[in-house]
């Protein structure tokens, strides 16, 4: 398979991709990612990875599969079909990190920014580059660079088709953190088990409330924000939590993510 889940003892998913030489975007790719998303989705993680294997995160899109639509309505269902790839991963209720580790084009960066963390190494550079073929991004990459990094620098990337390395991408609010290249993957998993050791409904109802921002500001996140936070009166880990707190002082609870 191209894409495979593996799970850590503390409920991590780690979801990999591999599709040599460079990890482009099929619709056999996508194929093996709904049925890992199918997977998740009956049994969802603490956490979620997004790795890539290989020298490259991905050179970009099989341009062969734009070339094979004959209409404009065959390549707009083409395009919603790789555009629901992205949006799985932004309506997951837990944590998604993004690892890049190398070059990441195009279809693998529409991704990264549909994931709540993106964590490079140095060497990582990113792009959109889809002006090569007359085409501008169809996985919603442009507007969610633009919630990160703002609309002038969203138009920059697009209308360039430059790539910008990890230190840019961090200081444009893109890229989380730079780790080290030496042992990159093993400290994605370090940073990942401390989210996963967490409340995994009150991220969740973060994601929530941070949803209603994207939509209609802070003034619909304010009319959500009571209603979404009251819910977690009800989960283990907040009874357990506040207990916790109480008798024991901050810090140290234990949560199980339910």
């Amino acid at each position: 398979m191209s894409v495979s889940i593996n799970r850590t003892a503390d409920d991590i998913a780690v979801l990999t991709f591999s599709a040599p030489p460079v990890n482009l975007y099929s619709d056999t790719l996508h194929d093996e990612f709904d049925a890992c998303f199918a997977e998740l989705d009956a049994t969802p993680p603490r956490a979620l990875i997004i790795r890539a294997e290989g020298k490259l995160v991905s050179g970009g899109v099989d341009v062969s599969l734009f070339a094979a639509q004959k209409t404009t309505q065959a390549t707009k269902l083409l395009y919603d079909r790789m555009l629901e790839l992205p949006n799985r991963i932004a309506a997951m209720a837990y944590p998604t990190v993004f690892a890049a580790h190398s070059l990441t084009l195009t279809w693998a960066f529409e991704v990264a920014v549909a994931c709540d963390i993106i964590l490079a190494t140095p060497r990582a550079k990113f792009g959109l580059v889809e002006r090569v073929i007359g085409l501008t991004p169809t996985m919603g990459g442009t507007q969610r660079l633009a919630a990160r990094a703002g609309v002038g620098r969203a138009k920059e990337f697009v209308f360039t088709g430059e790539t910008y390395d990890a230190a840019t991408m961090e200081r444009w609010n893109v890229v989380n953190r730079i780790l080290s290249a030496d042992d990159f993957d093993a400290e994605v998993l370090a940073f990942t088990s401390k989210l996963a050791s967490g409340p995994t409904k009150a991220f969740g109802a973060a994601k929530d409330i941070l949803r209603h921002y994207e939509h209609g500001g802070v003034a619909e996140a304010l009319d959500h924000t009571t209603e979404i936070a009251a819910v977690l009166f009800e989960t283990e880990d907040q009874q357990n939590g506040m207990r916790s707190f109480l008798e024991d002082g901050p810090g140290k609870a234990i949560f199980q993510g339910r």
